[in-house]
């Protein structure tokens, strides 16, 4: 499993990173997402082999929102 931080840009509220969460974890090879709107971020762990970096971003953008990744 990897690991990767996500800034997200374009959060109102909580329930912006609740929708992030919701949305990535319905992507196959996603385990686990936490959306922090506090810290403006997001961390996921996912199985390299089934999803890119490409395909959560671009799922974050769907959502309405912009993520760049940080580690």
């Amino acid at each position: 499993m990897d690991k990767k931080k996500f800034k997200i840009t374009g959060m109102h509220c909580s329930s912006c990173a609740i929708t992030i969460d919701m949305d990535l974890e319905d992507l196959p090879g996603i385990k686990k997402a936490q959306t922090s709107y506090a810290k403006g971020e997001t961390e996921v762990e996912f199985d390299a082999s089934k999803v890119t970096n490409n395909l959560i971003q671009e799922t974050i953008k769907k959502s309405g929102y912009t993520a760049v990744v940080v580690n």
